[in-house]
């Protein structure tokens, strides 16, 4: 099972006692304990949660706004892709490219191409 696993590369240059050898070490491993999750895991968690209400909040704000459900799906699709273009360009800065405005684009042309398959399937 394990020279199956291993990489054609790296299985062609290990021979059979080196497998077992793998195989003896493996088993011969002592697993300290099993994972415990800590009050740390919890907030970071809350924290991750808050992070995704954050970021979803603008695209949510206008059906707060109006009672017009139209209206609302149109303002919160531009929002949804004015946020993509900018962190596009965000991304491109920091990425170092010459141009971040082109990944600005991509960004919001993903966007604009899922938006249109979610449109095509009724949504």
């Amino acid at each position: 099972m394990i020279a199956r696993s291993l990489p054609a590369h790296f299985a062609a240059i290990t021979g059979r006692d080196e497998i077992e050898g793998m195989r003896r070490r493996l088993l011969a491993l002592q697993i300290e304990g099993h994972a415990v999750l800590r009050i740390r895991d919890f907030v970071e968690a809350v924290g991750i949660f808050v992070l995704v209400v954050i970021a979803t909040f603008p695209v949510v704000l206008p059906f707060l706004l109006t009672t017009n459900v139209r209206l609302a799906m149109r303002m919160s699709r531009l929002i949804t892709l004015c946020m993509l273009f900018l962190r596009g360009m965000q991304l491109g800065r920091y990425a170092g490219y010459a141009k971040p405005a082109r990944t600005g684009f991509m960004m919001a042309l993903l966007g604009a191409a899922l938006i249109a398959t979610v449109m095509a399937l009724g949504g």
